[in-house]
């Protein structure tokens, strides 16, 4: 027999073995492709080997679908599309209506393909190793357009939107230097090690998996038990969950089905390479990011970008201590690191401790962590002495270099001027951002944002702060509202405190002084005003022009 015999019969026979398991085809097609029944367990098989075949060409397998036999795709979209597994819906009326906003947003897909290029083929591979549906690399467009300093209201953090309980649950280091919650690899690991546990805990059933991602697995739970009781279905469409999550499992089917057949609803994607985008590069220390920018001839920003779990100008002291780098400027940056010695990977302070200053002033000083001063100086507690020598590890260049670090992107976010007339205010010695906003009834994020400084900032007796306050006339419409009081017997004035007043605004209100407001009324300085509270105003001259 023949070599070229001897090939195709066990190439043949290898096949006819397998012929029991259902093979899903490559096709651009999904419209016969049926879901997979998620209450029913589905044993992975071994992988073969193909001898002899086109070396393009691979087995994958997956737990949801057997065994799939495809091609190294130019296109990520592509390649989802021939591997997507889970049932649409497209009967639901919360997926239509989804999928119509997809179809009118080509610019919002635009961007999210445009953020998602340097992460979706790592999270594809990912995905692969594990065997779980390509269908799941598409949960970050839902959770964050793939934008990886997204930052929700109920604190949930980088393209996978960990909270910050959850992200500790499944090893997600979160301090001052660094957030792993938007670690690129890092959370993607663990985005996927809790999506597995939640897919084990819902029997396979990957929809109550996504809804309880969202919502938390008790809330999952608790409506599965009711329905049972009441002898209703238990599918997702079928719960009774948070209107969010409602609404959170529809988009993911909308985006898929988007992805499967874009023609039909008009829509271009923009085209991402199926090939890796950085490598993982063990840097063996701290590192400055204006160092690393140098070394690649990247910009800090693409730096960032790649490593948003970067918190301050350099990496974290205490690890992990790695970059992703471009696949393309990794040999280089390698390269250039090995040659540069460990005391200029950072810049280096000495500081004599002055009196009265403390680790914490010293730390905001120099832009940095109280705990990386002590370890750098084998400090124990917090207690320093006057005239003793710190060495501080300090970034190469001034603050605003370091566009993308945590304090330029909450002072990126801030409004520099607001409306009404601008004021000046001394800080005087008890006074916080939190008790001037309270007085002057405007917000934190504000304060910080006229005058340039982070919402946590300490601030100091003598330090000058602007306010932009509106006050009667600043309206849209010049008007002065309406105040609303009343006359006594002796013709004195008595205003009932409102929701949101304070001495200050009122004293503007009438024209009179915070002074004579709190001698009138036998009020202390620093008492706040309650809603109901009845003041009296001896003289109140601004009432004669209508106020």
């Amino acid at each position: 027999m023949g070599i070229r015999a001897f090939f195709i019969i066990t190439i043949f026979s290898a096949l006819s073995a397998c012929a029991n398991l259902p093979v899903e085809k490559p096709s651009g097609n999904t419209d016969n492709i049926q879901a997979v029944n998620q209450s029913t367990p589905v044993q992975r098989p071994e992988p073969l080997e193909l001898i002899g075949q086109d070396p393009s060409v691979r087995l994958i397998t997956h737990d949801v679908t057997p065994q799939v036999l495809e091609k190294d795709y130019a296109d990520v979209w592509t390649r989802i599309r021939n591997h997507l597994v889970l049932d649409r819906h497209l009967e639901n009326r919360a997926v239509k209506q989804r999928v119509a906003w997809y179809a009118r947003n080509q610019d919002y897909l635009d961007r999210v393909a445009q953020r998602a290029t340097p992460y979706i083929h790592y999270i594809l591979e990912a995905l692969d190793e594990r065997g779980m549906p390509l269908d799941l690399a598409l949960l970050p467009v839902v959770e964050s357009a793939f934008h990886p300093f997204a930052y929700s209201r109920s604190h949930a953090s980088g393209i996978w939107q960990f909270i910050p309980g959850t992200g500790k649950q499944y090893g997600l280091k979160q301090n001052w230097w660094y957030d792993g919650r938007r670690d690129i690899t890092e959370a993607t690991r663990a985005a996927l090690d809790y999506l597995e546990k939640l897919n084990d805990q819902f029997d396979g059933d990957w929809q109550h998996a996504l809804a309880a991602y969202n919502s938390g697995e008790r809330n999952v739970e608790r409506s599965i038990n009711r329905n049972k009781r009441a002898n209703k279905d238990t599918d997702f469409f079928s719960l009774r969950l948070p209107r969010e999550t409602r609404g959170y499992v529809p988009s993911l089917l909308a985006v898929a089905e988007i992805v499967a057949n874009p023609d039909k609803y008009g829509i271009t994607l923009k085209p991402i390479p199926d090939e890796p985008y950085f490598e993982k590069v063990d840097i063996g220390g701290q590192l400055d990011l204006s160092t690393a920018a140098d070394l690649t001839g990247l910009t800090v920003d693409e730096l960032y970008t790649l490593n948003p779990g970067l918190n301050r100008w350099a990496t974290d002291p205490q690890g992990p201590h790695s970059l992703l780098i471009p696949i393309d400027k990794a040999t280089e940056f390698k390269n250039g690191l090995a040659e540069i010695p460990v005391e200029e990977r950072v810049g280096w302070n000495q500081h004599i401790i002055k009196q009265g200053e403390t680790l914490s002033g010293i730390a905001d000083r120099y832009r940095t962590s109280i705990d990386t001063i002590k370890a750098t100086n084998n400090i124990r507690g917090n207690l320093i002495r006057t005239g003793q020598f710190l060495v501080i590890p300090t970034s190469k260049q001034p603050g605003k270099f370091y566009t993308l670090s945590l304090e330029n992107r909450w002072l990126g976010d801030l409004k520099k001027e607001g409306a009404g007339n601008k004021y000046i205010y001394t800080v005087r010695r008890g006074d916080s951002l939190w008790t001037i906003s309270r007085r002057y009834e405007v917000s934190i994020r504000e304060l910080a944002g006229w005058n340039g400084i982070n919402p946590r900032s300490i601030i100091r007796p003598g330090q000058k702060l602007a306010l932009w306050i509106k006050t009667p006339g600043d309206n849209d419409n010049s008007q002065k509202p309406v105040v609303a009081y009343t006359r006594s017997e002796e013709g004195h004035i008595e205003y009932t405190v409102k929701r949101g007043d304070s001495l200050w605004l009122i004293s503007r209100r009438f024209g009179v002084t915070i002074a004579q407001l709190q001698k009138w009324n036998n009020l202390t300085g620093g008492r706040y005003l309650q809603p109901g509270q009845k003041l009296v105003l001896m003289d109140a001259p601004a009432l004669a022009t209508g106020a």
